[in-house]
């Protein structure tokens, strides 16, 4: 005897197995790790923040809406000092190095990411990343800065465009499940922000 199953039953089974392994997903993210990363809140003369537009082929589905800006931020490399990463990933990022220390985050902030986003971002093997966020002031000219050839030109550009932009404006810029972080960094570092 042949069964034979129709495109509805097809459909039906894909879209239970979809479930299936959303709900798997679900409960095995909360075993994964945490990223550690670093994030640069880095701050020119008038107290303006940098941030970087993303370049369209780094975006996922998440970052529809326009929430494509972003400060530099980026992960810890085993044995290295946050504070050490933290430089060298503002300089790969934006070839900035002219910057003074002027503060670091009290604590380390995280944000889980989507389950939509999971299988994709970080490789799937963290639910999400911690980060230390230090804030810099930008002592060099602007000529210095160089998203699109950073680290010297030996670097794959994150970012195809950059603007100066108030702290208190970018958790409205970027990714809704990133805005937790950006909240708390935007108020730890208020205080370097431009006056209004």
């Amino acid at each position: 005897m042949v069964t034979v199953f129709s495109r509805i039953d097809f459909v039906a089974v894909k879209a239970k197995k979809k479930i299936k392994k959303k709900d798997s997903m679900a409960r095995d993210i909360t075993h994964l790790p945490y990223r550690a990363c670093v994030g640069v809140a880095l701050f020119n003369a008038a107290g303006l923040v940098f941030v970087g537009k993303r370049r369209t082929d780094k975006m996922g589905a998440a970052h529809e809406g326009g929430y494509a800006w972003q400060m530099p931020q980026g992960g810890i490399d085993p044995g290295e000092d946050p504070l050490q990463a933290a430089l060298r990933e503002l300089y790969e990022e934006t070839n900035i190095r002219s910057v003074e220390l002027i503060a670091e985050a009290p604590e380390w902030y995280r944000y889980d990411l989507p389950l939509e986003v999971m299988g994709r971002a970080l490789k799937g093997r963290y639910r999400g990343q911690t980060q230390k966020w230090f804030a810099f002031r930008f002592t060099g000219d602007e000529g210095e800065i160089n998203v699109q050839a950073p680290g010297g030109g030996s670097h794959r550009p994150e970012f195809a465009d950059w603007r100066w932009d108030r702290i208190e404006n970018l958790p409205g810029l970027i990714v809704p499940f990133k805005r937790g972080v950006y909240e708390q960094v935007a108020q730890a570092f208020a205080r370097y922000g431009a006056q209004t």
